[in-house]
């Protein structure tokens, strides 16, 4: 075999390495369509936060609880409630915090604003405070009479 015609060959090869590698599916395998009811399903468990994994949604989550409260969701969709009905159902269960985006509350509120409100109070009345400070003057000294001028030539000529 001429160095040409294996430099060809092995080309083709490489051509065809990244097909070799793709499997099909396996037979009987689970053939995913999705439907109405399963876009539904996923669109509610984007909104909820899965209990065991860090900020990440019960719909990409792949603990164990995620898929038992995709399965919760499937079949509360099946039983007829609303998307409103479900959320509630799992905010009665854990509280607020199964809310990926929680709603707005007013004491939430208070919570994150009172602190920057009260460092921009301290901030402005130490601001105050000091400049205060820095344009108050000394009062002049007191005039002296003649006769403090009197005892200290007194004094100095004593020396």
């Amino acid at each position: 075999m001429t160095m040409r015609r294996m430099l060809l060959a092995l080309g083709l090869l490489m051509l065809l390495v990244p097909a070799f590698g793709a499997a099909p599916p396996a037979a009987g395998g689970p053939v995913v369509h999705e439907s109405a009811l399963t876009r539904r399903e996923l669109s509610i468990a984007r909104t909820l936060r899965c209990t065991v994994c860090q900020n990440e949604s019960v719909a990409d989550s792949k603990a164990g609880i995620a898929k038992d409260m995709r399965t919760l969701i499937r079949q509360q969709l099946v039983a007829g409630k609303s998307r409103k009905q479900i959320v509630a159902f799992f905010v009665s269960r854990y509280g607020d915090y199964i809310l990926l985006k929680p709603r707005f509350d007013l004491v939430g509120t208070i919570v994150w604003v009172l602190p920057l409100f009260l460092l921009a109070v301290l901030a402005t009345s130490g601001w105050l405070v000091i400049r205060r400070h820095s344009r108050a003057t000394e009062p002049p000294p007191p005039q002296l009479t003649e006769e403090d001028l009197a005892r200290v030539r007194a004094a100095r000529q004593q020396d």
